[in-house]
């Protein structure tokens, strides 16, 4: 069922596209940004915070478009950051090498009131369309996921060595904090266990994630730590396939230690394969299997915090 407030989010989300030619002025700013005219408009689906639709233009190329009523700082600033850093990150594979197939951000800003001045609420982001099919092959997969790893990030921060992501985003519907750190033992500690155990209002919980961030430099013995474009949420629902190749989407970017990606691997599928081709471009590390129950950990708290 859908949440309580849902109902709520769908209508505000209405009332920010009434203006601006009845659509919050959404085909004007899709064709700015793509920089040729829209041909049709195919509406795919929606949930409690937006809605989505793909735009056919004339050249044939199709974009994908999410709208909400919430601002687009606080809605698609995070996942507009998310996707221009994996794709950097994606691009960099060698040629003929298995590349994760990332969206290509082209805008994301306010929608346009009656005026056709920027809305108080109301936002979107495009993006180009992915034409989604099977999963494909594991392996590559693996092997895609860690070249993204493995590459130069994005962000100066990250490049130089320090951990999290130039802006706030969400897990799910939590929030994440990211603010920059230069080491991933504190990082991981405060931003990550701790913060997952105040939401929790747990006091005993809170004392158990004090004890094992405790432990943390104890179990990053034997670890390679750089900080790699993560995306953070890696779970069955957010991986596809696009023309063959694997594709990664929805997520919840920040730049932390590789292993911690595979904090949600309870629910992702993957199998000898995928760590096959993984492992073959980054080796596996001393310690990997103790510091993978605590990567879960965090991806555990969360659900907690989510469902109960």
């Amino acid at each position: 069922p859908s949440p309580p407030w849902a109902p709520r989010a769908a209508r505000r989300c209405a009332m920010a596209l009434r203006g601006g030619g009845g659509d919050g002025g959404v085909r004007e700013l899709v064709e700015k940004a793509a920089g040729e005219a829209v041909e049709s408009v195919q509406r795919v689906g929606s949930s409690g915070w937006s809605s989505q639709a793909t735009y056919a233009l004339e050249s044939g190329r199709r974009l994908f478009v999410k709208t909400s009523g919430e601002s687009a700082d606080g809605m698609f600033a995070g996942e507009a950051a998310s996707l221009r850093a994996m794709r950097h990150a994606a691009l960099q594979a060698p040629d003929g090498a298995p590349a994760l197939v990332i969206p290509d951000v082209l805008h994301y800003g306010p929608t346009l009131d009656a005026e056709g001045m920027p809305a108080l609420r109301g936002s979107l982001i495009v993006m180009d369309h992915l034409n989604l099919g099977a999963r494909g092959s594991q392996g590559e997969l693996g092997e895609a996921l860690a070249r993204m790893h493995a590459a130069e990030p994005l962000a100066p921060e990250a490049a130089a060595g320090q951990y999290g992501f130039p802006m706030d985003n969400t897990i799910g519907g939590t929030p994440q904090p990211n603010g920059w750190m230069d080491d991933w033992v504190a990082f991981f500690a405060e931003r990550r266990l701790r913060h997952q155990c105040r939401l929790a209002r747990d006091p005993e919980l809170s004392k158990l994630g004090d004890l094992v961030a405790k432990r943390l430099p104890e179990l990053m013995e034997g670890a390679e730590l750089r900080p790699a474009t993560l995306h953070g949420d890696l779970w069955s629902g957010n991986i596809g396939g696009v023309g063959g190749s694997p594709s990664v989407f929805d997520p919840a970017t920040y730049y932390g230690h590789a292993e911690a990606e595979f904090g949600m691997s309870w629910c992702a599928g993957f199998g000898p394969d995928f760590y096959a081709g993984y492992f073959g471009v980054l080796p596996k590390q001393p310690g990997h299997d103790q510091r993978a129950t605590l990567y879960e950990a965090y991806h555990y708290l969360n659900h907690f915090n989510l469902f109960g």
